[in-house]
């Protein structure tokens, strides 16, 4: 038992939330809903189609223009107004005014399109013509008496429907600005793309020339201004040092210069002075310490220090050269001896007369470098005073210069700005103007078919995935066991549906066709559900079945008793009992009306005996006798269970034929006394709602529910579209029948 309140079997139940994509489930759902799914399809395409047809043609003409990063430099000077920066945010801001209605209005203005009653909803009509030139004549007049908001409002409108043709967009992230416009007239959608783009161009170069007019105007005052200041201040400073001995030549006064001669005399001085001053006492070192001043730098230095040594040298050769033939008295030896002394002599006057003459070098400079000194002291202070006047000088020279630098920077400025007038350039220029276009842009038929047939596609599969959710009744195996989660015991066809001929039944009823052609398929869907509901409860018996339905109209009946004959004709002792008190459906398959009946034999007026009536199957019936309805509950009385249970005992399988379960409450009284419920529910017509209802009506009541079974199904449409379920499969094992 399920937490429902009533049992079911424990046949394998899908789990409803484990829902997985089955493409031949897909498949067959689309050849099942084909006929929608065309329907729709063929209608959105022949909307699609018949509004392109309707549209009227338009046509878009392209005008592109580029931001030039790259600058013709004519002069080369800076511009008044300068260029524009080629970065991503100035592209799309001139992208922006491209779509500006600034530059619109120019362009009805430019190309007239207020006359134009493609712009002008005003001259549509000859009323609209008439007010609308009355309106500009008397807007135009000294004395105009018109409304100008409502002039302006209507100017806006046209300027509204000029921008409604234009589409202004950036190529990627080039520098490049395509400009269409979408027109009914090919070659005025050109002459308007060319319009914004050339009056685009205008604008920049307006903005240009209206700055550097201005610059000039303010410069041209200021620079006369200045000239003045300049004249001035250059006059003021040169009558300050002509009262002031300030003077100068080459940047420089007369004293400075005096100054800078003189201390350049008293450097050079000095450096001689101290040059004298160093050989002299180098010299005079070298004597003190012994030497015979062969070895002083002057000395070196002599021509004729130079001489003698030469001298010594060949003479100190010719001594040793004696010596060593001769001896020490030898007359050649001591005359060479003699000679040799008189060579050093000479060398020693010479270095005598040379150190002399360092002396009264170092004189002369000393006596020099004092002189110059003193004349650079002199001319110092006459500096001072000259200094100190030139204090006011300086101020004066910088107020001079500071007017004259500015003069002269805006000057510059002024001429360069006049060499600019005319030749400004604009920052964008036109790379491709518009060309007429030859064909319609608007509508595009292959594009609109190819669209419209892609959307009547996807609108045909929206419908049959709509009609699918929306689908009330059940069509397959699986969609019994997903949707009502009960097991799933069968399918009854209808009874048209399994032979090629309708005709070849010649009328004969589902239960007469059983007898007539026991190897049909019919009688194979019959044995199928007698088999599912006998092994419904696994190691049980069962033995009492209650066949019901939530609706009337359901094939429950004729189910009931086609089973019954089904049972009889396998050797099964079976007895059919007709339960539903309200309708007595069993009795339309009796060859004559009953006379007594179940009411009867719970009454005690008639015997159990006495009250069944056989088939030619060899089952039994317990009909009710006609007119026998009776409003007491007898269906759960002591009788009826006392019936039932002499029922088991005699029959091997007794199956109760009750009212539906939504009409009359009877059945909910019977069911817990069955050994199992059977559910039957018509194929695709019974909504799933209803056979829920009817479920919950047996809650609590502690009935067993063997399973579902499809009734009246079309088995020709299931072998085609139901998959999912057995008889998807009929053709293939269909030979194995002979209907």
């Amino acid at each position: 038992m399920d937490g429902s309140g009533f049992e079911t079997s424990n046949a394998p139940v899908n789990d409803t939330g484990a829902l997985s994509f089955d493409l031949n489930l897909v498949i067959a759902t689309f050849r099942r809903r084909f006929r929608l799914f065309a329907a729709v399809a063929v209608v959105v395409f022949a909307a699609v189609v018949l509004f392109t047809l309707q549209q009227t043609p338009k046509y878009t003409a392209t005008a592109q223009v580029m931001l030039d990063v790259r600058k013709e430099q004519v002069t080369d000077m800076n511009a008044v107004l300068s260029g524009l920066p080629a970065d991503s945010s100035v592209v799309d801001t001139e992208v922006e005014v491209l779509k500006s209605r600034s530059l619109a209005a120019r362009v009805v203005k430019d190309l007239k399109l207020e006359q134009d009653p493609y712009f002008n909803p005003y001259l549509a009509n000859a009323k609209g013509a008439t007010a609308w030139l009355s309106s500009l004549k008397k807007a135009a007049a000294p004395t105009a008496v018109t409304d100008p908001v409502e002039l302006q409002r209507q100017r806006e409108r046209i300027v509204d429907r000029v921008l409604g043709g234009l589409k202004v967009r950036r190529a990627g992230l080039t520098y490049l600005i395509s400009i269409e416009y979408t027109h009914t007239d090919p070659k005025r959608a050109a002459d308007l793309a060319n319009a914004f783009a050339n009056l685009y161009l205008t604008e920049q170069l307006e903005a240009k020339f209206d700055a550097t007019q201005k610059a000039n105007e303010w410069l041209d005052t200021r620079v006369a201004e200045l000239r003045d200041q300049v004249q001035q201040a250059d006059a003021a400073v040169q009558q300050y040092k002509i009262a002031n001995n300030l003077l100068s030549a080459e940047g420089a006064t007369l004293t400075e210069q005096e100054i800078s001669g003189l201390n350049q005399q008293l450097a050079l001085s000095r450096a001689a002075q101290a040059e004298t001053d160093a050989r002299l006492n180098i010299a005079r070192q070298q004597l003190a310490r012994g030497s015979t001043g062969e070895d002083v730098g002057e000395s070196l230095n002599s021509p004729v220090v130079q001489q003698l040594r030469q001298q010594r040298a060949t003479k100190s050769a010719q001594v040793a050269d004696l010596a060593g033939r001769y001896g020490d008295r030898h007359p050649d030896l001591l005359k060479a001896k003699r000679e040799l002394a008189d060579i050093d002599g000479q060398i020693q006057a010479e270095i005598r007369r040379i150190i002399s003459n360092l002396e009264a070098q170092a004189q002369v400079a000393r006596q020099r470098t004092g002189s110059v000194a003193s004349s650079v002291s002199a001319s110092r202070g006459t500096l001072a005073g000259n200094n100190r006047a030139a204090i006011g000088l300086a101020e004066l020279e910088r107020k001079a210069q500071s007017v004259k630098t500015l003069y002269e920077t805006l000057l510059a400025r002024f001429k360069q700005t006049t060499t600019q007038d005319g030749i400004e350039q604009a920052d964008a220029r036109v790379v491709s103007p518009a060309k007429i276009p030859t064909g319609p842009s608007y509508p595009k038929p292959s594009l609109n078919f190819a669209l419209g047939l892609v959307l009547a596609l996807g609108a045909g599969v929206a419908a049959v995935v709509l009609a699918e959710i929306l689908m009330a009744g059940l069509f397959t195996e699986d969609e019994v066991e997903r949707r009502l989660g009960l097991p799933y015991l069968g399918a009854v066809p209808s009874l048209g549906t399994t032979v090629d001929d309708a005709k070849t039944l010649k009328g004969l009823t589902p239960p007469d066709y059983l007898l007539a052609k026991p190897l049909s398929s019919f009688a194979e869907s019959l044995r199928k559900l007698r088999a599912s509901i006998l092994f419904s409860k696994v190691g049980e018996t069962v033995k009492v079945i209650a066949v019901t339905s939530s609706l009337p109209g359901e094939g429950k009946t004729t189910t009931t008793f086609s089973l019954a004959r089904t049972l009889a004709s396998s050797g099964a002792k079976v007895v059919v009992v007709d339960c539903d008190l309200r309708q007595s459906a069993i009795s339309q398959f009796l060859k004559e009306p009953a006379s007594v009946g179940l009411l009867e034999v719970l009454n005690g007026v008639s015997t159990l005996d006495q009250a069944l009536v056989n088939d030619e199957s060899g089952a039994q019936i317990l009909p009710l006798a006609k007119s026998a309805y009776t409003p007491r509950d007898v269906l759960g009385s002591a009788a009826m269970h006392r019936l039932l249970q002499e029922l088991r005992n005699r029959y091997e399988i007794v199956l109760l034929d009750t009212a539906p379960l939504l009409a009359i409450a009877d059945t909910r009284i019977l069911a817990p006394h069955a050994d199992a419920v059977v559910m039957l529910v018509r194929w695709k017509k019974t909504p799933v709602k209803a056979v829920q209802s009817a479920l919950g009506l047996l809650q609590g009541t502690r009935a067993f529910i063997a399973g579902v079974a499809l009734t009246q199904m079309d088995l020709k449409a299931q072998s085609r579209y139901g998959y999912g379920d057995s008889y998807y499969y009929y053709a293939n094992y269909r030979k194995y029948y002979a209907d």
